[in-house]
C-alpha cells in the first residue's frame, strides 16, 4: 500500500484512533491473516464464523504491523471503525484516487477470470510495474485487498470481478473504477443467484457501464450476450474472437496432439502465428482477450505474438496439465465448476491423443439453483457424446451425470458412481496405465482429494 499515516487512514474509514500517535505511518502491506504481516503493514481483523480476528491483533503488531484496523479497541495500535470490511474498500478507492498514473483493468465473465487474469498479468507485466496476483480475489474482501498491494511504482492494476446478484459488479467499480473493462462470456455459472442467463448478462454487464468515455471495452464477438453489450457503454469497444467482426481475431485454428492450440493473430494490418503452451481450446478465447488488453495499452504487437506463445497457468487447479513418471497424463481443472467451465474442460480433454483411455472424475457443480439436476445431466451427455472412455461422478449430487451419460445410446464408455473422493481415487488408480488421461473438474473442495493423489508428492499444492 501507498505511505498513509494512521490519522490519514482515521479520517478516510471514518475511524477513531487508539493506542498510537496520529503520525504513525503505514508502509507496509496490508493483510488480514496475521502470519503474512510484513514490517510496518497494517493488519485487518474481521469477525470471523470461525475465528475472531481481533485475537491475533498483538500477534500482527509483534511481527512488525504498524497497526490494526478493527471493529473494537484491540490494546494494539490501530485504527477503531464500525465495519472493518466498509472501512477497507474506502482505503482502497482512497489508495486509487492518489495514484492518478495508474491504469486499471477489471475483468468479469463466467468462466475463466481467474486464468485470464493472469495472463493479462503476465503480458502488461512485459510493459510495466503489474499486480494481479494469483487465486480468485474477486469479491467485496479479496477485491479491495488486490487494490490495497498498488504503490506508486505500480503501472497496472488487473482487477477479477466475481458477482452473485445485481449490484456487486457495480459495488466494486465503486471502489476502482476501470479503465480497461473485459467481458469474457456468459453461462450457467450462479445461476441459482441470477435466476437465467440473461440475469447473469444484466449483472456482469454493469462492468462496462461503469467505463468513462475515455475508457476501453473488450467485448467477446462470439458470444452474443457479450457482445450485444456494447450498446451499454459509453467507451470505445474492442471486440474479439474468431467471428469476422472481432478486431483481435484468431483464425487458421488447429490444435497439437497434447490439446494446445496454434491460431493466426489478426489485428487491423498486423498478423502473426501464435503457438500456445497451454491445454484447450477455450484458451484461444481467453488469450485473444488478454491480447486485446494488452494491445490497446501499448503493448508492441511483435512482442505481444512472442509472449502469448510464452505465457503459462499461475493460478493452482485451473488446467493444471502434468505427466506422471509412469506415463499417466492428469488435467488438473479441480478448483471450481459449472456447465460451462466443465464443457470446455472436456473438450479439452477429448482433443489430446491419448494412447490409453480418456477418464473424467466429475465432481457437483455448485450455485445452480433450479437448474442443478439439468446442469449436471448436460454435463454428463457432453463426456458420453465426445467418447469419453470412463466416467466417474463423486457424490450424490454428482449423481445425474451419469444420467446424462446413459442418454447417450452408443456410448460404450463405463460410468462408475463414488461415494466419495476417496472411493473416486481408488476407481481411478486401480487399472491406470501409461498413455491414460485423467480429467479431474468440480466446485470448490469436491475433487481436490482425487488430483492430488494422483500427483507426484513433491508437486502438490
Amino acid at each position: 500500500m501507498i505511505r498513509m499515516t494512521l490519522d490519514e487512514i482515521a479520517k478516510v474509514t471514518g475511524g477513531r484512533l487508539v493506542n498510537a500517535s496520529p503520525s504513525v505511518v503505514v508502509r507496509g502491506p496490508v493483510e488480514y491473516d496475521s502470519r503474512k504481516i510484513g514490517p510496518g503493514g497494517l493488519f485487518v481483523a474481521f469477525d470471523g464464523e470461525k475465528v475472531d480476528g481481533h485475537a491475533f491483533a498483538p500477534t500482527a503488531v509483534a511481527a512488525g504491523a504498524a497497526a490494526v484496523l478493527s471493529s473494537r479497541d484491540t490494546g494494539q495500535p490501530g485504527v477503531v471503525v464500525a465495519e472493518p470490511l466498509v472501512a477497507l474498500a474506502a482505503l482502497a478507492r482512497e489508495v486509487v484516487s492518489r495514484l492518478p498514473d495508474l491504469t486499471v483493468v477489471g475483468l468479469t465473465g463466467s468462466s475463466g477470470k481467474t486464468t485470464t487474469k493472469d495472463y493479462i498479468g503476465q503480458l502488461l507485466a512485459r510493459v510495466g510495474p503489474t499486480i494481479a496476483p494469483a487465486g480468485s480475489l474477486n469479491n467485496e474482501l479479496g477485491f479491495p485487498y488486490t487494490v490495497l498491494q498498488a504503490t506508486e511504482e505500480t503501472r497496472f492494476l488487473v482487477l477479477e470481478m466475481g458477482a452473485r446478484g445485481i449490484g456487486h459488479i457495480r459495488y466494486l467499480c465503486d471502489i476502482a473504477r476501470p479503465d480497461v473493462g473485459l467481458v469474457l462470456n456468459i453461462g450457467a455459472a450462479h445461476i441459482g443467484e441470477f435466476g437465467s442467463v440473461e440475469g447473469t448478462a444484466q449483472a456482469k454487464g454493469e462492468l462496462v457501464e461503469a467505463l468513462s468515455p475515455a475508457g476501453i471495452a473488450v467485448l467477446n464477438a462470439d458470444d452474443p450476450l457479450v457482445a450485444t453489450m456494447a450498446s451499454r457503454t459509453s467507451a470505445r469497444v474492442l471486440l474479439t474472437g474468431e467471428s469476422p467482426s472481432a478486431a483481435v481475431r484468431a483464425t487458421d485454428v488447429a490444435l497439437d496432439p497434447a490439446g494446445r492450440a496454434s491460431y493466426r493473430l489478426n489485428y487491423g494490418v498486423h498478423f502473426g502465428n501464435v503457438r500456445l503452451k497451454v491445454a484447450g481450446r477455450h484458451q484461444i478465447a481467453n488469450t485473444l482477450a488478454a491480447a486485446a488488453v494488452a494491445l490497446s495499452l501499448g503493448m508492441d504487437f511483435d512482442d505481444l505474438v512472442a509472449a502469448l506463445g510464452e505465457i503459462g497457468i499461475v493460478s493452482s487447479r485451473r488446467m493444471d496439465v502434468f505427466t506422471r513418471p509412469d506415463g499417466v497424463t492428469v488435467i488438473d481443472d479441480s478448483y471450481n465448476a459449472n456447465p460451462s467451465s466443465t464443457a470446455a474442460a472436456l473438450h479439452a480433454l477429448a482433443a489430446m491423443a491419448a494412447e490409453g483411455r480418456r477418464i473424467a472424475v466429475l465432481g457437483y457443480m455448485a450455485e445452480l439453483g433450479s437448474h442443478e439436476v439439468s446442469g449436471h445431466v448436460e454435463v454428463g451427455r457432453l463426456a458420453a457424446e465426445l467418447g469419453v472412455d470412463r466416467l466417474i461422478a463423486v457424490a450424490d449430487n454428482a449423481r445425474p451425470i451419469l444420467d446424462g451419460a446413459s442418454e447417450v445410446e452408443d456410448w460404450t464408455g463405463q460410468a462408475i458412481f463414488a461415494e466419495d473422493q476417496a472411493s473416486a481415487l481408488g476407481f481411478v488408480t486401480r487399472d491406470l496405465r501409461a498413455g491414460d488421461v485423467v480429467l479431474v473438474k468440480g466446485s470448490r473442495y469436491r475433487t481436490w482429494d482425487v488430483v492430488d493423489g494422483l500427483r507426484p508428492e513433491e508437486g502438490r499444492p
